[in-house]
């Protein structure tokens, strides 16, 4: 081949000749004995730190979710909010409400007044002991009576209104409850995190009397309890909250540290960040596993005349959005593993880099044919290419990192628009040597029979 010949080679076979150059370099410079190149302690310090990093980045979800949940009232709302439409939620809070009222309400007063009243009016005496012995009966009506409105109440929008405005209020009472200071509406009593209903009490009442049930109206203020949360070791939860809420901030940070301080220690790096990036995948996998068998624990010990179907919509809805974080949290990781493993030198991943590179290229082709110039874009894009892809890479991970709750939407999306950044920095590499359209191999089109392989091939004879 002419000393021409590799300026008449396209941007799309001058990339392939520099990788294979490289690699041939690499090969050459491969001859240093590899039992020299081991240590156990090294490698087994980058395990170490690396499963440190696995087990500290499950704290820092735990601990972000704690901290969400504690320190935002409006992440708490949206947390708790849909609760109040929740159909499980409304039965036991029905139930809970119809108790607190029927227990107020003296059926053998009310007997006793119709039986007077009947004397007065002078009902016969049979009629008059008749009445006196309708208790089960009254009793009966009553409690459906209580049981409708309470169903009409809490079914309607004013409880949802009621239960978003009231959760709202006692978000600082929740704080308070959770780091064992508890006092207001949102209190800790018997190893129960509950909610006061008092003011729904206050709504039906209104509603009975409305309704021409006038004995409803002696009904005095009451304060019944819903359980938002029980367990007999809610003091050590406690605690163990309070200790996230301290770390919250900076478990994340210290995870990441500790994983690049392990793969950085490792004589592989790139194999070292896969085996990270997959420690924290399974970290992941083994959390969201055992939020599913702990809810059937918590079920399972759940104190007397808690209704289960209920405090399992109010779990579920406790761990929706830590849920949420593990599941980008592990999009993250899996998506890390990936495109390490792609930039490494295995034929799975050298075969995806050339086809993506030729497709790229042949697209740059055509368009350069077709009239584009990218002067002095391209020649800047083929000098600062590598920094190009770092400032990329960085520029994700921090949108990632300083996102405040980042689902797995988040995730999806942001490694998109890299891999798009990316293609776009490889079709604007271009170090201007490709010839304009009417000069030599400027009518070369993929596919054709002439072109600048061929001109090179000329030019070698």
């Amino acid at each position: 081949m002419s000393a021409s010949g590799d300026e008449q080679l396209s941007a799309t076979e001058r990339g392939e000749l520099a990788e294979l150059r490289q690699r041939v370099h690499a090969l050459e410079n491969s001859g240093t004995p590899r039992a020299a190149r081991h240590h156990p302690l090294r490698s087994l310090g980058s395990v170490v730190l690396i499963l440190l990093a696995a087990l500290l980045a499950m704290l820092s979800v735990v601990a972000v979710w704690a901290n969400s949940i504690v320190q935002d009232t409006d992440r708490y709302v949206d947390t708790v909010g849909p609760l109040a439409s929740d159909p499980d939620v409304q039965k036991a809070a029905t139930n809970r409400i119809t108790a607190a009222v029927l227990a107020q309400i003296d059926v053998e007063a009310l007997v006793k007044q119709l039986t007077d009243a009947a004397s007065a009016k002078g009902v016969p005496p049979k009629t008059a002991k008749l009445i006196n012995n309708l208790d089960g009966p009254i009793e009966s009506g009553l409690k459906q009576l209580v049981s409708g409105t309470v169903e009409r109440v809490v079914t309607s929008s004013a409880f949802e209104t009621v239960w978003v405005n009231g959760n709202r209020r006692a978000h600082a009472a929740l704080d308070k409850a959770l780091t064992g200071q508890a006092d207001g509406t949102v209190k800790v009593e018997n190893n129960q995190v509950v909610v006061d209903l008092g003011p729904i009490v206050a709504q039906v009442k209104d509603q009975l009397v409305a309704a021409g049930f006038s004995a409803a109206a002696k009904i005095p203020d009451v304060h019944t309890n819903f359980v938002v949360f029980a367990s007999k070791d809610v003091g050590k939860i406690r605690s163990y909250v309070r200790v996230l809420q301290l770390l919250g901030g900076w478990l994340p940070l210290i995870a990441l540290l500790v994983a690049a301080a392990g793969v950085y220690v490792a004589f592989n790096r790139r194999h070292a960040l896969i085996g990270a990036a997959l420690a924290v995948f399974a970290a992941m996998l083994v959390l969201g596993i055992g939020l599913t068998v702990f809810r059937d624990v918590y079920l399972n010990h759940l104190p007397a005349g808690v209704s289960q179907s209920a405090a399992g919509s109010v779990y579920d809805a406790l761990i929706k959005f830590l849920r949420a974080g593990i599941r980008a949290l592990a999009a993250v990781a899996l998506f890390t593993a990936i495109g390490a493993f792609l930039a490494g030198p295995s034929r799975i991943a050298v075969v995806t880099r050339t086809g993506c590179r030729r497709s790229i290229g042949a697209l740059r082709d055509v368009t350069t044919s077709a009239g584009l110039r990218l002067g002095a874009v391209g020649r800047f894009v083929h000098r600062f290419k590598r920094w190009i892809g770092v400032a990329i890479l960085v520029v994700a991970a921090i949108v990632l990192f300083t996102w405040t709750y980042p689902t797995m939407a988040v995730v999806v999306w942001t490694a998109v628009i890299t891999l798009v950044a990316l293609a776009i920095r490889e079709f604007l590499d271009d170090d201007g040597s490709t010839p304009p359209p009417g000069e030599d191999g400027a009518d070369f089109k993929p596919g054709s029979g002439a072109g600048p392989g061929k001109a090179a091939g000329a030019a070698a004879h």
